[in-house]
């Protein structure tokens, strides 16, 4: 990635055209082709870019562009529209180049999968004095997260999400229909348990039998989410 800091201005011309006169401004060369063009605020979002596939060339400079006091002019052509991005550079403050090498990707806290691991570990969360069975328990059309048992021996499905609607309360009853064919799994019962649960979902499934639980994804980390509570 090359980043470099310029007082530049900028035109974009194509399905828009837009300018932005002279002024200090980081320019991003990425790996794969794209410009992005940032000021001092804004956040992350640019004021211009130009995303793959494209190309950047180095256009001349002619006498009336030097005049105008431009070293360098940044050209870049977006290869299937035809849209370009043109930089006239005026002074560069800084121009570095670094190798990032291969990035590993955006790694989610909280997705279901930490959720149905930390509740496989903390299934008294279910119910007193259950015991996990298994995760990802098999069935005819895809495993459902957990299958527990509680003091009794009862056997609960477990389905775990993010968030619930009305699509997670379905799968589970599909799975319950499944299970309950097994006679080891007679009279098995389904908890539908989510970070947060939609009304419709949570009316669905007690309308079905199913028991709705809700999680709280912090407290199941052991973090204190430091909100005041009464006991």
């Amino acid at each position: 990635m090359r980043l470099v800091i310029a007082r530049c201005s900028v035109d974009y011309a194509g399905r828009l055209n837009a300018h932005l006169p002279l002024a200090t401004r980081v320019l991003m060369h990425k790996g794969d082709g794209s410009l992005l063009i940032h000021s001092d605020g804004g956040s992350y979002k640019p004021l211009n870019w130009m995303s793959p596939p494209c190309r950047l060339d180095h256009g001349e400079i002619d006498e009336e562009l030097a005049s105008a006091g431009v070293v360098e002019v940044w050209k870049v052509t977006h290869q299937k529209t035809g849209d370009a991005l043109t930089v006239r550079i005026h002074e560069i403050l800084s121009d570095t180049t670094h190798d990032l090498g291969i990035d590993p990707g955006l790694i989610k806290d909280g997705v279901e999968s930490d959720l149905q691991r930390l509740l496989a570990e903390q299934v008294e969360l279910i119910a007193d004095g259950a015991t996990l069975v298994r995760r990802e328990y098999p069935t005819a059309i895809g495993p459902v997260d957990l299958l527990v048992r509680d003091a009794d021996g009862v056997a609960i499905a477990v389905e775990v999400k993010r968030r619930g609607d009305i699509d997670g309360v379905e799968q589970l009853t599909r799975y319950l229909d499944l299970l309950g064919r097994d006679p080891l799994l007679t009279g098995i019962q389904g908890v539908f348990a989510a970070q947060e649960i939609k009304p419709q979902a949570r009316t669905l499934a007690t309308d079905r039998g199913i028991r709705c639980v809700t999680l709280d994804y912090e407290a199941m980390k052991g973090i204190d989410s430091g909100v005041p509570t009464l006991f």
